[in-house]
């Protein structure tokens, strides 16, 4: 996944701006350029840049990619999965969203058995890896010391989520969130996108179901069901919290609604 340049409009790299202007992307293409070259949060952009020069063993004949991470999937996708962060030594690494590392070994998996990928590996970014009608996505494109962003930094992040749902397009129908964070932050998205998120927001939990209305008055119009499932980190898959049945039936369940 080679660098590419930010697109002329945008603020200089390391202005605590930067994202903002990723409202403005006209394209996915666009967004993920602007995304890339992103060094507004210091403390990420640091981790990211350390894990990258000083690698893990077992991948220390490896190039990092060691920046921050795109969206990945079917850009005309009705399903969209929201996650939290990319890994340090995954998609950190490999530039894709939850590839190469234990938690997309089990998200893509899940979804080659469900019918949205084309097969159950996720390896590298060239490894031939496609989904169908499905995006996986993140609110922090950059790779947080012990998986944990600042409040601070997921709010200068938001803006990428936030333009990539609507470049995305109205044919969304399902955002699956993957953990509280996911959940938060989208529930937050969504709310200043038009959306009718109830006050108080529902809580997350494994299962939850929610369906929101466009605010009254907006052209676009159409509902959209929000899914909470457990993250599918090692810490839920490892332990049983989440079994492969479990995430198979919330994807299904994203499949049914998405086609009704």
């Amino acid at each position: 996944m080679p660098a590419v340049p930010p697109p002329p409009h945008a603020d200089p790299p390391d202005s605590p701006g930067y994202p903002a202007a990723a409202r403005t992307a006209p394209t996915l293409a666009a967004l993920d350029a602007h995304l890339v070259e992103c060094h507004a949060c210091p403390r990420l952009v640091a981790w990211r840049e350390d894990v990258a020069r000083e690698r893990r063993a077992a991948f220390r004949d490896e190039e990092y990619w060691g920046r921050p991470v795109p969206g990945f999937g079917d850009p005309a996708a009705r399903v969209v999965v929201v996650g939290l962060a990319p890994a340090a030594h995954g998609a950190n690494r490999t530039g894709r969203m939850f590839t190469g590392d234990r938690s997309g070994d089990f998200l893509f998996a899940a979804m080659h058995r469900t019918g949205f990928a084309n097969q159950a590996t996720s390896v590298s970014a060239d490894d031939g890896l496609e989904l169908r009608d499905i995006r996986v996505t993140a609110p922090v494109r950059c790779a947080p010391p012990a998986n944990k962003p600042t409040p601070e930094e997921r709010r200068r992040c938001a803006p990428y989520l936030a333009r990539e749902l609507e470049l995305v397009g109205a044919g969304v129908r399902v955002a699956v969130a993957l953990g509280a964070i996911g959940w938060q932050a989208l529930l937050t998205t969504l709310a200043e996108q038009g959306w009718e998120v109830p006050r108080p927001r529902p809580r997350f939990a494994h299962g939850t179901e929610v369906t929101l209305d466009r605010t009254p008055g907006r052209p676009e119009g159409g509902k959209l069901t929000v899914l909470g499932c457990f993250h599918v980190s090692q810490q839920n898959t490892f332990t049983g919290r989440l079994t492969p049945a479990m995430l198979d039936a919330v994807l299904l369940r994203a499949r049914e609604l998405a086609q009704a």
